[in-house]
Order: C-alpha cells, then structure tokens, then sequence
C-alpha cells in the first residue's frame, strides 16, 4: 500500500510540474502576441500620419499654385538691323605688289579707268591711264631687280658644307631664273611704250581689233586680242 501511495505522489508532481511549464508557455505566447499586435498597430499609424502628410503637401501646393498669378510675358524687344558696313574707296587701299585685275581694286598704284559713254577708244586719258600703270609696274620690276642684286651680293658665303652650299646654289639659280622673267618682261614693257608713242596701242597685232579697256588693265603689255590669243595657245598645244 505505501508503494502504491508513493507512485501516485510521484505521478501528482510530474503532472503538476507539466501543468506548471504549460502555463509559463500560454503566458510566453500571450506576451509575444500582444507585442507583435501594438508593432502593426504603431506601424499602421506612423503610415497613416505619413498618408496624412503627402495629403497636406499636396494640397498647399495647389493651393499655393492657384494664389499664384499668371506671369506677363514682356514684349520682345526687336534689335535694330545692323547697318551695312561701308565699302572702302579704292584710293584709301594699300597697292597691291602684283598686277589685279579691274574692278574696286588699284592696279599697280592706280584706279581703274571709268569710260564714258559714247567715248573715243584710245583717247588721251586712256593712254595716259595705261602709260601710268606701265611706268608703275616697270619702276617696281628695277627695284626687286637691284634688291636681289645687293642680295646675292652679300650672300656670298662659301659654307663648309657641301649640302649647304648645294641648297645655296638652288636658291641662287631660282632667283636669277625669276629675275630673267622679269628683264624679259622690262624689255616688253618698252615696247609697249613705243606702241603708245606711235598710236598703234590698243589694237591686236593680227586682225586690227580692239583689244579692250578691261583687258588691257589685266594685261598691259597684251598685244592680241581674246580671240587671236585663244587660236595662239591651240596652235601651240596641237606642235607639242
């Protein structure tokens, strides 16, 4: 009987010990519940005072944009028209070295002749407009002639290297080249001198036409006419 007694107060302690860590376990999850329900529950106001606070931006921005006046757009003011830039006269204009064509430009120290209508061809202004740009040009010719003369005068310097000396050579044997041209075109312009002395100026030498005024100011010492020369330069291609 006592060993009987004994069992059962064993078996009275376990199932009050089990009873007891049951309900420590009930109340853990109870708490662990009621924390997680007061998290949402904070989560869910801060969302809504968030919700709230977009609302409220949103509306005292319109609000904001509705006080707002509309803007007067100011009048476009129109910039003036620039002025055309005047045109330089021919005399105010440096003289160009070489020989220009006519037009606005000086050729060779003079303005390019103004014909009149109804004018005599080869009058004597004309010639003394054409004499004027002969002398010019022949007068500039003498001076690049003696300026390379004293040039080549002071430049004679045997240089130790032969390259040196070679390109020396080149040099000199290219100036007398173009200074040849240029003695060759001083004997033309004499010439033509002797042409206006003698009234046959202005006139090809081949047909008697008139050469013409713009011509003639492109090419002083020209002595045919477009036509002649054109044949001049075919029948030259066709013997090479």
């Amino acid at each position: 009987m006592a060993a009987t007694s004994k069992k059962k107060a064993k078996a009275k302690k376990k199932t009050s010990k089990k009873k007891v860590v049951r309900k420590a376990a009930k109340k853990r999850k109870a708490v662990k519940k009621k924390a997680a329900k007061k998290t949402t529950k904070k989560k869910a106001a801060k969302a809504k005072k968030g919700k709230k606070a977009v609302a409220k931006k949103k509306t005292a921005r319109n609000a904001a944009v509705k006080k707002k006046k509309p803007v007067k757009k100011k009048p476009v003011k129109k910039k003036p028209a620039k002025k055309p830039a005047k045109k330089k006269s021919a005399a105010k204009r440096k003289p160009s070295r070489g020989l220009r064509m006519m037009g606005d430009t000086i050729i060779q120290g003079v303005e390019p002749y103004q014909s009149k209508r109804n004018e005599e061809y080869m009058n004597a202004p004309q010639l003394d407009h054409f004499r004027a740009i002969l002398e010019n040009w022949r007068a500039q010719l003498v001076d690049d002639i003696n300026r390379t003369i004293h040039s080549m005068q002071d430049e004679t310097i045997n240089h130790p290297d032969p390259n040196d000396r070679a390109t020396q050579e080149t040099d000199m044997s290219l100036e007398l080249r173009s200074r040849d041209r240029e003695r060759k075109l001083i004997r033309k312009i004499d010439e033509t001198f002797l042409l206006i002395e003698s009234g046959d100026y202005g006139y090809c030498e081949n047909c008697g036409v008139e050469i013409g005024i713009q011509r003639l100011e492109a090419r002083p010492t020209a002595t045919l006419c477009i036509d002649c020369k054109t044949l001049d330069e075919i029948r030259e291609k066709q013997m090479i």
